[in-house]
């Protein structure tokens, strides 16, 4: 499948009381990774406003292995598992010295008519085309 990579280094502010990485900022890592993949795409938020679609993020899931610390520098990939009916995109998050798996994670977004808020079933035809000539 298609992917995307992101390198970042923790910052002060990201860290808690314990001097690791707090568990909320993981969700921002895995924003900045998943707008890479939907670059690389050609279909990131402005694309899915362009094509009628709200892709609201309906299920996030984080396993976390080990923590990230102050000023240590992680890669984020960001894997298109599904695009036909939803997008569901699988995340890792590795030491970018070491490799070391650090945390998993997953986030599944649904499109919705952005006019009338209805659910889709199927992803618009142009996110279809889009990852199918990236295949």
């Amino acid at each position: 499948m298609i992917s995307a990579d992101v390198t970042i280094q923790a910052q002060f502010y990201d860290l808690d009381p314990m001097e690791v990485v707090w568990h909320g900022n993981y969700a921002r890592y895995l924003e900045q990774a998943r707008c890479a993949l939907l670059d690389r795409i050609g279909y990131n938020y402005p694309d899915m406003a362009a094509s009628g679609f709200m892709w609201p993020i309906v299920d996030m899931q984080l396993k976390y292995v080990r923590p990230i610390r102050f000023a240590q520098t992680v890669v984020v990939t960001a894997t298109l598992a599904e695009y036909e009916n939803r997008i569901r995109i699988d995340y890792r998050i590795r030491d970018e010295k070491t490799g070391e798996l650090l945390t998993k994670a997953r986030t599944v977004q649904l499109a919705v008519h952005a006019k009338t808020g209805e659910l889709s079933f199927e992803s618009p035809p142009i996110l279809i085309e889009k990852v199918r000539a990236l295949l």
